[in-house]
């Protein structure tokens, strides 16, 4: 049985990183296009480097860690020979990989890294960044450096990869996902017909028909619950 799992931010939010809606979220008091669109960044460079330079500092943070649902699918992942397993995730923070998964498509970027819109270079990033930040082998060419995030407007990553994936797959499970987000919402129906599709979130999503299950609860609860169980009835 080949399974596709996609998170998105309410994975994350149990371990202390906001969602992007709502009160307390981070597009709160901030217009989206300010920050997290080309147009933006175009406008307003400086400001748009201070909004995610605050996002690298707060992932970094020892407080932030990965959490049950993380560990829970990392273990799946590591224990599960009965077909394939790719994790999806809308998110840009590295939880995932520090829990361990390997078969990891980050979709919208990663915010440890940093890209040059110039040579196309993908760099390992942990400081902040400024108008000024120079490329490590072009020095000469200050302001070259961006956050490695897809913004609105912008394809995401690996999508053939996804495509691939989600073609193929025999359960379909999301995670966190706010269900209004494209093209991550439509994954759901790229699926095959005989695909079981399961979604897992705390709130119910403008996606929930589209599922043959819908589990409400923490993720932290039901994530290592559901994936528990479908390795025992595997024996």
């Amino acid at each position: 049985m080949n399974i596709v799992v996609l998170t998105g931010a309410g994975i994350s939010q149990e371990s202390g990183i906001p969602t992007f809606r709502g009160a307390g979220g981070l597009w709160e008091g901030r217009r989206i296009e300010d920050v997290a669109s080309p147009e933006g960044f175009i406008a307003n460079p400086q400001l748009v480097h201070e909004f995610y330079n605050a996002r690298r500092k707060q992932l970094q943070d020892p407080t932030i860690q990965p959490n049950a649902a993380h560990r829970a699918l990392a273990e799946f992942e590591r224990r599960w020979t009965a077909g394939t397993f790719c994790l999806i995730t809308q998110n840009v923070d590295d939880l995932h990989l520090r829990a361990g998964s390997q078969n990891l498509l980050p979709m919208h970027g990663e915010l440890l890294k940093a890209r040059c819109f110039e040579s196309g270079d993908v760099l390992p990033w942990r400081d902040d960044l400024t108008v000024q930040t120079p490329h490590p082998k072009l020095a000469n060419k200050p302001g070259r450096l961006r956050p490695h995030i897809v913004w609105f407007g912008e394809m995401p990553l690996q999508m053939d990869r996804i495509e691939t994936a989600l073609n193929d797959c025999d359960l379909f499970v999301a995670i966190g996902t706010s269900g209004r987000v494209y093209p991550a919402a439509g994954f759901v129906m790229m699926t095959p017909p005989h695909c079981r599709k399961v979604e897992i979130n705390f709130e119910s999503t403008p996606i929930d028909s589209s599922f043959d299950e819908v589990i409400q609860g923490a993720a932290s609860v039901e994530v290592p619950k559901f994936f528990e169980g479908l390795l025992a009835s595997r024996g």
